[in-house]
């Protein structure tokens, strides 16, 4: 029983300095990456925009806010993800996200806090794109150009605007047509979802990841592909933007999603987050273990965070 108890010891021991490196070594890169995606200055390139309006940014200030759909009601694989994303949300903020289909426009969502999602699965809808944005614009007095034309540039966007009278969240997210669906297909389109509306709700932003052979740590990450020329229905294109990052969230993504609800910092774009994440490593490394565990949000994690060409059967 002695020799044992000693030998566990020894072991425990001998094997403590391998543990302690492995952890420092994860929160060097967890605060690498949280510097990259959240630690930024804010620039608009939209020419015409009234520049005075302030801008104050806290990954919190959504924690809450009712999610609005509008356009096409989801489909099964889009409810799938936004009602896994809604209750994360809901476990890392304590707060409820109510959603409703509020029908063709945004201006029928109410002008409270309201993220407006508008769903498409055939052309982007770019009228009712420009319809939307022009409502917010006047209800949050967003200093947007007056009679500006806006369009989809790829099958997933979101913009926030900060205004006078608060800010606005749009989102717009082609979804597919119908519910049978290939592992392509639901993989694509579950992948472009979760990552509208993770970076929405966090206020995180794209990191570069170029490094083919590096794994990946975040959804956020992108590997830069050419996918200009390809219609967003093919088969290439979606090979083409599954393989250039994760297909659902990280351990890191979930880790800084409690980061941010939990956070007292004014802003989660100031460095003075990054102190507050080293702060409390431990506690949010176990509400992140918690979460990852969790069945409820299986359908937007990436345990394994791979970024990915789909298998062999897929191409064509």
């Amino acid at each position: 029983m002695y020799r044992l108890l000693v030998g566990a010891v020894l072991a425990a021991l001998m094997s403590w300095p391998a543990a302690r490196v492995a952890a420092d070594s994860k929160q060097d890169a967890f605060l690498d990456l949280a510097r990259r995606g959240w630690v930024y200055e804010l620039r608009t390139t939209m020419v015409g925009r009234d520049l005075s309006i302030p801008v104050s940014i806290n990954g919190r200030d959504l924690a809450g806010a009712s999610l609005c759909l509008v356009g096409e009601r989801p489909r099964e694989a889009t409810r799938e993800v936004l009602t896994a994303f809604r209750a994360l949300m809901y476990e890392a903020h304590g707060k409820p996200v109510p959603m409703r289909f509020a029908g063709p426009t945004a201006r029928l969502c109410g002008a409270g806090r309201v993220v407006v999602l508008r769903l498409f699965s055939n052309r982007p809808p770019n009228a009712a794109l420009t319809d939307d944005l022009t409502w917010m614009n006047a209800v949050h007095q967003l200093g947007l150009p007056q009679g500006r034309v806006y369009a989809a540039a790829s099958p997933a966007m979101a913009q926030t605007f900060f205004g006078r009278r608060g800010s606005g969240t749009h989102i717009m997210v082609k979804q597919p047509g119908s519910d049978s669906l290939s592992p392509l297909e639901r993989d694509f389109y579950r992948s472009i979802l979760i990552e509208e509306l993770y970076q929405s709700f966090t206020f995180g932003m794209d990191i570069l990841h170029l490094d083919r052979s590096a794994p990946y740590l975040s959804k956020l990450e992108e590997f830069p592909v050419d996918l200009t020329r390809m219609p967003w229905d093919s088969r290439a294109f979606m090979r083409g933007l599954l393989g250039s990052n994760p297909r659902g969230l990280c351990e890191f993504d979930v880790f800084m999603l409690h980061a941010v609800a939990t956070s007292d910092v004014a802003q989660t774009t100031e460095a003075a987050f990054l102190d507050d994440i080293r702060r409390r490593w431990p506690e949010l490394i176990e509400r992140t273990a918690a979460s990852m565990a969790d069945a409820r949000f299986a359908p937007i994690l990436d345990a394994d965070c791979r970024g990915e060409t789909p298998p062999a059967s897929e191409k064509g």
